[in-house]
């Protein structure tokens, strides 16, 4: 273990040298200085620091103090050497962060045993720190496991919702990358960007308890059809309400919320505007543009531009401007991740039938 001695007089380090020259598993390193001690004590962690009290330039306390302001010297053990030691001295010498005191001229067999037995100290701290350290590098990747398990589960469960809607995951996929790009362009942060990743693909769990004769319907869905339909919104609310994880939260406010409009116009609760959580007010866009440019039994998949100009033409209306304009920023990126599907001749009786308010 390393130890610093501090002190002016030359004899006292000549005396403190000799005491410890023949111990194998210590290194001393003595400084006249106090504020040479202080600048190579910035840069290397000893376990010990002997200082004298009476020093020019610094005095004992002073140099202490300055130690204990590195995060590194927070807990080293710090002697003061003093030949008086008043109580003013002291209280000043505790106050500034000293540990111990040894009156001069000290006795050798003192000087070693406190020495060890503060050492002894020093190395039980570091153990406990290094056995701390290893316990927060497995309870991260524990926790990461835990997560990754959650999301695998999550994006499963999204995928099978999927499949029971007569699509290949496709969509769920696109919808979750557009949800992520626009959130970022809104200025989420990373983490909180991606946790919308996640959780958008939920936005239609609750299709699962929609009958198949209507999620499968090639035709235009009859006035019952549609009320039955927008059923999968409270579905899934129940299916995701009450979670205890953020994920789980997030898409319970997705779900909720992803067919509310801005003009208070959608279902299933008519709110409006910033009423409408940011995250399904994101995934309203990202799912409605990704439904357009789909091909589904009641209708051909429309080409980009044309569902690109379906969006713009819902801002303030049926989108939050800021979201369509994000989406707007990003349309280069979108193009990619749609793949650049071919144009397909979509007539405005199609477009009708589209049923975006289901």
């Amino acid at each position: 273990m390393k130890v610093a001695v501090v002190d002016d007089s030359i004899s006292v380090l000549a005396q403190i040298e000799n005491i410890f020259k023949d111990s194998k598993n210590l290194i001393l390193e003595s400084f006249r200085s106090p504020i040479h001690a202080r600048n190579v004590c910035g840069e290397v962690t000893f376990d010990a620091v002997l200082v004298d009290f009476m020093m020019p330039e610094l005095d004992g306390i002073e140099l202490i103090r300055s130690l204990r302001n590195l995060d590194s010297y927070r807990n080293v053990p710090i002697v003061m050497l003093t030949s008086a030691l008043d109580r003013d001295v002291k209280i000043r010498a505790i106050e500034a962060g000293a540990t111990d005191f040894l009156l001069k001229p000290f006795d050798p067999t003192e000087l070693t045993a406190r020495l060890r037995n503060l050492l002894q100290l020093r190395d039980a701290q570091l153990r406990l720190e290094e056995r701390a350290s290893e316990l927060e590098v497995n309870f991260q990747a524990a926790a990461r496991d835990v997560v990754a398990r959650e999301e695998e589960i999550i994006w499963r469960l999204a995928l099978a919702v999927e499949y029971r809607d007569g699509q290949t995951g496709s969509h769920i996929s696109r919808v979750a990358e557009i949800s992520q790009l626009i959130a970022l362009e809104l200025g989420f942060d990373a983490q909180r960007a991606h946790m919308l990743y996640l959780a958008a693909p939920l936005h239609d769990i609750g299709k699962i308890g929609i009958a198949d004769s209507i999620l499968s319907k090639p035709g235009t869905l009859t006035p019952d059809e549609i009320t039955e339909m927008r059923r999968h919104v409270d579905i899934g609310v129940k299916i995701l309400e009450n979670g205890t994880s953020d994920l789980v939260k997030v898409a319970c406010l997705v779900t909720a919320g992803h067919h509310e409009k801005w003009d208070g116009t959608g279902y299933p609760n008519g709110v409006a505007g910033e009423a409408i959580p940011i995250e399904a007010r994101i995934v309203a866009v990202a799912d409605v543009f990704e439904a357009l440019c789909s091909e589904r039994p009641y209708k051909r998949a429309w080409p980009l531009d044309e569902a690109r100009a379906e969006i713009i033409a819902g801002r303030g209306r049926q989108f939050d401007p800021a979201c369509v304009d994000a989406f707007e920023r990003r349309w280069s990126e979108i193009v990619k991740i749609m793949g650049s599907p071919s144009a397909s001749e979509a007539d405005e009786a199609q477009r009708r039938e589209i049923g975006l308010a289901v």
